[in-house]
C-alpha cells in the first residue's frame, strides 16, 4: 500500500498524485538485489513432482524429503498467502501467466464400459449320453443326470436313421423333440449323426458304393441335404454339431470311404457347402472315425480343414486284450488323433466311447475318463445301452461304479471327492442297441405285423397276432 498524500483541488493534480502513489508502492516493493529491502509476500512453495518408482530403490537427485522454508521480509501491508487449491484472491490483480500446479490432477479419463462377464459354463468341458434316438432319449437325460448326483449333462445325442432318404432328411416330427431339450438353456449342445447315403446298414457291396459316392459328389443328394438344414434352422437348432458319415474308416456303413476315397471326400465337401449355403446356418461339421487303422486308415479321408470344424473319434473298448495304454499308443489310436488336431488348428470330440470287447472293464471308464479330463473335447457322449454302457446295461456294475463315482455331481468344476450318499433309481429298461428305430422283439408264440419302423416307434413297439391261442383254451 502507498503513504498517505496530501489532496490538491484540482482533478488533473489529483490524478497525478494518484499515479505517483502507485509507482511508490511498486517501487516499495520490488527490493533490492541483496535482499534487504522490502519484498511481496513470497507465493506458496510449489511443490516438486514425484520421483519416479525405481525397482532397485529411490531415484537419485530426487529433492529432499523435508526442504525448509525460506521466511518471506515482512510487506508494508500484510498480505494473506494463499494455500494451495484455495482460489485466489478477488481484490487484486492476477497474474495472466502463472504456472500451472504440476500436481493437479489431469481430468479423469471416460470410464471404459465394463466388459461383459465370461460365461463360467462357456469352458466346462460338454457330456452327455447317447441313451435312445427318440423321445425317450429327451426324457432319460434328467434320469440320468439324478443318477450322477445332478451333474449337468449338457450334450443331447441323436442319430438320423439311415433307411431311406426322406429319414436323412429330416422326417417331420422327429427332431422337434430335440429342438426343444436344446432351447430349454442356452449352454446346451445338440450332437446329430447324419448318414450320407439312404441304406446305411445293409451291406451295400463295394462297387455300388463306389458309384454312389461319386454320383453323391456330382451333386445329385444335394436337395436331401438342403432339406435337413432348412429344418434345423427352421426348428431354432442352426448351431447343432452334424457328425457327418461317422466311422467311414470301418466296413459297416454304406457311407465308408475304403472304396473311393477321393470320392468320398469330394462328396462330403459337397454336402458341407449345400448345408452351409442355408442362411441363418451356424452348423458345425464333425469328422468322426473308427479309433485306429480299421479298414483304411482314417487320415485318407480327412476331406480337408476348410469344410471340418472338429475332429472326433468313436472310441470303444476294443479289440479284445487290447489294455488302455495300448489303444493311446497304436497306430491311428488316441494319442495320433490329438496331434492330428491339434497340427489341424481343430478341436477333437468323442461322440460315442463305451465297453464293448472286454466287457466290463473298470479300468477302460477310468482310463478314458481322465483322457478326456487331460485333452479337453469339445464334448463326448457315452453310448450307454448294452453291451457299452454303464447305467440302463445292469451287466457292468465295475465299470458303472469308476463312472458314477468319477462324475457325480460334476458341472465342468473339480469333481466331488465321494458320490452322492442317497443312491437316484436305476436306469429303466435297456434302450434299442443302434440309432435306427428297432421296436421290441415280440414275444414267443406271437408273429408280428409288419407295419413299418415308424408306426411302430410311434406304437411304442410291435403289434403282433398269437397264433398258438387255440392250444391255450383247450
Amino acid at each position: 500500500m502507498s503513504p498517505q498524500q496530501p489532496w490538491v483541488r484540482s482533478g488533473r493534480l489529483a490524478l497525478v498524485a494518484a499515479v505517483v502513489a502507485v509507482s511508490a508502492t511498486l517501487a516499495a516493493g520490488q527490493g533490492s538485489a541483496a535482499g534487504t529491502g522490502p519484498v511481496r509476500a513470497a507465493a506458496p512453495p510449489v511443490p516438486a513432482p514425484a520421483p519416479s518408482v525405481s525397482p532397485h530403490g529411490p531415484v537419485t537427485g530426487a529433492p529432499a524429503a523435508n526442504p525448509v522454508p525460506v521466511a518471506p521480509a515482512a510487506p508494508a501491508a500484510p498480505a494473506v498467502p494463499r494455500t494451495p487449491g484455495s482460489p485466489p484472491a478477488t481484490d487484486g490483480p492476477k497474474d495472466p501467466k502463472e504456472p500451472k500446479d504440476p500436481k493437479e490432477p489431469k481430468d479423469p479419463k471416460e470410464p471404459k464400459d465394463p466388459k461383459e462377464p465370461k460365461d463360467p459354463k462357456s469352458d466346462r468341458p460338454a457330456f452327455g449320453a447317447y441313451l435312445h434316438y427318440g423321445p425317450a432319449g429327451v426324457s432319460r437325460m434328467d434320469q440320468l443326470s439324478r443318477w450322477l448326483g445332478g451333474a449337468e449333462l449338457r450334450v443331447g445325442h441323436t442319430y438320423l436313421p439311415g433307411d431311406r432318404w426322406s429319414n436323412i432328411a429330416g422326417a417331420p416330427g422327429f427332431l422337434d423333440v430335440w429342438a426343444d431339450w436344446r432351447n430349454r438353456d442356452a449352454d446346451r449342445m445338440f450332437v446329430l449323426n447324419v448318414p450320407m447315403l439312404e441304406r446305411n446298414e445293409e451291406g451295400v457291396p463295394d462297387h455300388e458304393v463306389r458309384r454312389l459316392l461319386r454320383e453323391g459328389a456330382a451333386g445329385r443328394f444335394d436337395h436331401h441335404f438342403r432339406a435337413l438344414a432348412e429344418r434345423l434352422v427352421r426348428l431354432g437348432v442352426p448351431d447343432t454339431v452334424i457328425v457327418l458319415g461317422w466311422e467311414m474308416n470301418g466296413t459297416t456303413y454304406t457311407h465308408r470311404c475304403g472304396p473311393d476315397p477321393r470320392a468320398w471326400k469330394a462328396y462330403w465337401n459337397r454336402i458341407v457347402t449345400t448345408m452351409r449355403a442355408v442362411p441363418g446356418q451356424k452348423f458345425r461339421f464333425d469328422f468322426t472315425p473308427n479309433r485306429g487303422r480299421d479298414a483304411v486308415p482314417w487320415t485318407e479321408c480327412y476331406p480337408g480343414d476348410a469344410t471340418v470344424d472338429i475332429i472326433g473319434m468313436d472310441a470303444y473298448d476294443q479289440p479284445r486284450g487290447m489294455p488302455f495304454d495300448e489303444q493311446v499308443r497304436e497306430p491311428y489310436g488316441l494319442r495320433a488323433h490329438v496331434e492330428f488336431a491339434k497340427a489341424h488348428g481343430k478341436p477333437i470330440s468323442y461322440p460315442e466311447w463305451g465297453l464293448f470287447r472286454n466287457g466290463d472293464n473298470a479300468a477302460y471308464v477310468k482310463g478314458m475318463l481322465a483322457w478326456m479330463d487331460e485333452h479337453k473335447p469339445l464334448y463326448n457322449t457315452l453310448t450307454d445301452y448294452c453291451p457299452h454302457g454303464v447305467w440302463q446295461c445292469g451287466g457292468n456294475p465295475r465299470s458303472s461304479a469308476v463312472y458314477r463315482a468319477l462324475l457325480s455331481g460334476r458341472t465342468g468344476g473339480p469333481e466331488p471327492a465321494t458320490p452322492p450318499a442317497q443312491a437316484p433309481t436305476r436306469a429303466p429298461a435297456p434302450a434299442a442297441s443302434r440309432p435306427a428305430p428297432q421296436p421290441a422283439r415280440s414275444p414267443a408264440g406271437c408273429s408280428p405285423l409288419a407295419l413299418g419302423d415308424w408306426v411302430e416307434y410311434w406304437l411304442g413297439g410291435e403289434l403282433c397276432l398269437r397264433l398258438d391261442w387255440w392250444s391255450r383254451i383247450r
